[in-house]
């Protein structure tokens, strides 16, 4: 599969505004500069065009901007695809963390999670209808 080397560069960049997102939307991965927003399009034409579910696997240590680099991934679907209810969809979903998160204390990072999530989205003719998210434990260790 197409794997993207993101660094988290700890301050905020214009590289992922509204119209970065329409910059990517419809171009073949390659034709731009490597960036969430074309692996975001790749995934949602192949299950836009070809009907495939599709999975992105956003891994890193603590602080390197997963949780961040999900939310692009979601908005770029709710921009493009649009979004059938709730436009903040992916604040919402994101924003979901159990309680149990609130007792742990990582030695390197403050506001990182022991835990790990898995986010579907649920699409109706490439539009976002939905959206669940399954959270389990990654350290039992640090808790």
């Amino acid at each position: 599969g197409i794997i993207l080397v993101a660094i988290n560069p700890y301050k905020p960049l214009p590289i992922y505004e509204e119209e970065v997102i329409y910059a990517y939307s419809g171009r073949e991965i390659g034709d731009m500069d490597p960036h969430i927003f074309a692996l975001a399009e790749e995934a949602y034409k192949q299950m836009a065009r070809f009907g495939k579910n599709q999975s992105l696997i956003i891994s890193g240590e603590s602080g390197a901007g997963k949780t961040a680099s999900a939310k692009y991934a979601m908005r770029y679907f709710t921009t493009i695809g649009g979004c059938l209810g709730d436009s903040s969809m992916e604040e919402k979903v994101l924003a979901s963390s159990p309680v149990m998160e609130a007792f742990e204390k990582p030695t390197r990072n403050d506001n990182v999670s022991r835990f790990g999530k898995y986010i579907e989205i649920g699409f109706s003719q490439a539009h976002v209808t939905g959206a669940t998210i399954k959270t389990y434990l990654l350290e039992k260790s640090r808790v």
